[in-house]
């Protein structure tokens, strides 16, 4: 017999919560502002919780958890339609635990403004550093698509926040998604 490959070993579950729970808040975020972004993170573990023993241990599991926060998400933005808001705006709370985008909330009431297809192509590329082809297979559509919708969300936010310190923004600045290398 010759050499056996060595075989990847799946993380326990609160490992992967704690390795990407941040990129996960972040895109829930852009995609569907402070309030509801809770309750999709939630979501989305409590349904990668139930699936993650099915998951090969080789998997790209940051792009599999943003594939499930963008569902939660779509689910929740459906929802947001037949459900009534008790309040015009509750008040909010500062984070109490360091999340990472606080102290950006013009940033994300930005991301916010943007056309749907704009601000998950934002959100998946330059937040959770998905490529095109994968945020194309969200979509359905193609990656020059998405190319094309990431490129003119980061133009209407670089307009949007134009009266404001850019050097606040660096990502803004910059436009280089998450991990990636200039």
């Amino acid at each position: 017999m010759g050499p056996t490959a060595a075989v990847p070993i799946k993380r326990p579950f609160e490992a992967v919560v704690q390795d990407h729970g941040a990129t996960v808040l972040r895109v829930c975020r852009a995609v569907l502002g402070i309030h509801e972004a809770d309750d999709a993170w939630s979501e989305t573990f409590l349904a990668a919780l139930k699936a993650y023993g099915d998951l090969p241990a080789d998997a790209n599991v940051e792009a599999w958890l943003v594939t499930i926060a963008h569902r939660k998400c779509l689910d929740l933005l459906r929802a947001t339609g037949r459900r009534a808001v008790p309040v015009d705006a509750p008040p909010e709370e500062p984070s109490r635990i360091g999340i990472p985008g606080d102290g950006h909330a013009d940033v994300l009431e930005a991301v916010g403004q943007l056309p749907p297809k704009q601000r998950q192509a934002v959100a998946y590329h330059y937040l959770a550093g998905l490529p095109y082809k994968d945020i194309a297979e969200l979509h359905g559509g193609t990656p020059e698509a998405a190319r094309r919708a990431a490129a003119d969300g980061v133009r209407a936010l670089r307009t949007a926040l134009a009266g404001q310190s850019m050097n606040s923004h660096p990502t803004l600045v910059s436009a280089t998604p998450k991990g990636a290398s200039r």
